[in-house]
C-alpha cells in the first residue's frame, strides 16, 4: 500500500513524498530521498506519533 502525502496544489506529483508499506519494510520519502524502515521500526514510529511524542 502506498500513500501519497500531498494535498492538491501543494507540490508537483513526481516529487510528492510517499509512505510505501510493504510486507517486510516501509519506504518513506521522495524519488531519490528515501528512508527505509523495518516493519518493527515503523511500528515504533507509529506508536510514538500516536502518543504525541513526535
Amino acid at each position: 500500500m502506498a500513500i501519497v502525502l500531498c494535498n492538491e496544489g501543494t507540490c508537483i506529483p513526481p516529487k510528492c513524498p510517499i509512505v510505501d508499506v510493504q510486507a517486510d519494510k516501509v519506504i518513506i520519502g521522495e524519488k531519490n530521498n528515501v528512508c527505509t524502515l523495518t516493519r518493527k521500526q515503523f511500528d515504533i514510529l507509529k506508536e510514538k506519533i500516536k502518543r504525541g511524542e513526535i
